[in-house]
């Protein structure tokens, strides 16, 4: 019975962090609608709106495409794009970068990590 029980309980761990592995990749079809609340400001190529072409985003440092305006703290900010960063920055524009001229956020993590795995992929 003892080893029924930790069998049962070792494969419910197996069975929870490989959904919360799934959860945490995201989902690049969804990412693409998600974005949509986006593309107001930025395209998924080099076309550079009121924002940044956000193709190529990851691994890109901040503040470096040519011809954008961005303000002096995202210059000035050091960050490299990647998981991590967009996640949070996503979440909270002005807190990992104040006086960003960013201010729209993305206040829901199933959100953010499906536009991230979007962006990703548009990077492939």
């Amino acid at each position: 019975m003892t080893k029924l029980m930790v069998s049962v309980a070792g494969y419910s761990l197996v069975l929870l962090s490989t959904t919360v592995s799934a959860a945490a990749e995201g989902d690049a079809a969804l990412g693409q609608k998600a974005f949509q609340r986006c593309s107001a400001c930025h395209s998924t190529t080099d076309l550079k709106k009121v924002g940044p072409g956000l193709g190529g985003i990851v691994g890109r440092t901040a503040g470096t495409v040519e011809g954008v305006r961005y303000s002096a703290a995202m210059k000035a900010s050091g960050l490299v794009w990647d998981e991590g960063t967009l996640d949070r920055f996503l979440a909270a524009p002005r807190d990992v970068v104040p006086k960003t001229t960013m201010t729209v956020s993305v206040p829901k993590p199933e959100d953010r990590q499906n536009i991230i795995a979007y962006l990703k992929s548009l990077s492939q």
